[in-house]
This record gives C-alpha cells, structure tokens and sequence, in this order.
C-alpha cells in the first residue's frame, strides 16, 4: 500500500503521565497505519490505552515520544497554533460523554464549530447546521437544549458537529457506551452511513457489531498494538 494513501500514522508512539517515580505508561510504542477511507476499529481492555490513542490521532493531546501523522503531517513538529487550525480542517471528533455546550440549542451547538475553525463562512453556517441536522434525522430539534434530548439524539447531535467542517476524518471514543440499545442502533446506523459517503473513520469501542464490521482491527493491550 502506498504511503500516500495512509491518512492516519502513528510511529512508535509513547504516552507517560505523571512525573519522577509515580509514572503511568498508557502507550508504549504504537505505530499503527489507517488509510483513506477506511472505517477503523480500536478495542482492547478499558484502561490499556484505547482513548489516549484516540486523543492523540485526533490532535487533543501530544505524545511523549514517538509521531502522529495526519495526511503527511507530522503533528508533534505543529505549534499549538497550527495543530488547532489542522484539527478544524481535517478532524472531527465525538466523545463518549457528548460534551454538548448545555446553553446552546443542537443548532448552535453545531454552529459554534464552525465559528472555531472558520472554515465555513458565518453567512453559510445556519443553513450548513440544518444540513447536518437533517442528516442525523433531528431538524426538528434544531432549538432543543442539550437537556431536552435523549442520550441518543445528544449524541447525533455530537456527530452532526463534528461534521460541521466537513472534515477528512471522524474519530470517535466509544460513541455508543452510554446508550440503551435502541439509541445505540439509531446512532450506529447514522456512523455507518456517513462512512459510505467517504469518511475515513476511527473507532475506539467495545461495541461488538461495530468491531465485526471495521476494516481494520486494532487491539491496545497494556499500552501495545497487538
């Protein structure tokens, strides 16, 4: 497989916290390769690295040693500047806990990305925020606060914002851990949709249906790709 074809790279990637004796290694050497429109799964054990991973591919976090790659950029030489700008261009990330702005309509939510990055023009950024909106089934809660929707919708809401900028990459960190059955189908359908329309997409899941549908299969055990 060609190198220019690889849109996510890790290379010998360590994560250390903590300082002098009271150490914690979540990663330990990673280097691990996704390409262009693939749809990604990361599993293993909680607590052996899954989200440090996950934060560092999606610029959140820098490692200790060791470089990240997005689309030939090397992450850890970007000031932190530069790394903001990479991010709201290339990368959209959905968290396990939604981490929805709870003063802000879903529609404002959607629109404060793209006030951020400032990819999308203010004038284009409400009728952009509906488009997303429709795409995970909610125009109808576009002036809904956080606390007035289900687990479920906050998190299509999470979903549709990380797509405001219509990034290259979705990286998400176990989208589907606080759901009940019924929303966790509803959004797993929605993540599978978006990956036909050519996301790449990066998982970090328990979930057994989304690991038996990846493309590729990454398992972090005790800080390691195995």
């Amino acid at each position: 497989m060609s190198k220019e074809n690889i849109i996510i790279r890790t290379q010998n990637v360590e994560k250390v916290y903590g300082k002098s004796k009271v150490k914690t290694h979540a990663l330990r050497g990673v280097s691990i390769e996704i390409p262009k429109g693939s749809f990604a799964c990361i599993i293993g054990p909680s607590g052996h690295g899954k989200s440090t991973l996950m934060q560092l591919l999606g610029g959140l976090d820098r490692p200790t040693k060791g470089s990240v790659f997005i689309d030939g950029v090397n992450l850890t030489e970007l000031s932190d500047g530069k790394l903001s700008e990479l991010r709201g261009r290339k990368i959209g990330f959905v968290f396990q806990f939604f981490n929805l702005l709870k003063n802000l309509t879903a529609l404002e939510n959607i629109q404060t990305a793209m006030m951020f990055s400032q990819q999308i023009p203010p004038a284009q950024s409400r009728k952009r925020a509906l488009e997303l909106l429709s795409l995970v089934n909610l125009s109808d809660k576009a002036n809904a606060l956080p606390n007035e929707l289900s687990g479920g919708q906050q998190q299509r809401i999470s979903i549709a914002r990380a797509l405001a900028n219509d990034p290259d990459i979705l990286l998400m960190d176990e989208p589907t851990g606080n759901l009940d059955s019924a929303s966790e189908a509803d959004v797993l359908r929605h993540i599978f949709d978006i990956h036909k329309s050519g996301k790449t997409i990066a998982i970090a899941t328990h979930n057994n249906e989304l690991a038996a549908r990846a493309q590729l299969l990454f398992t972090i055990k005790d800080g390691l790709a195995v």
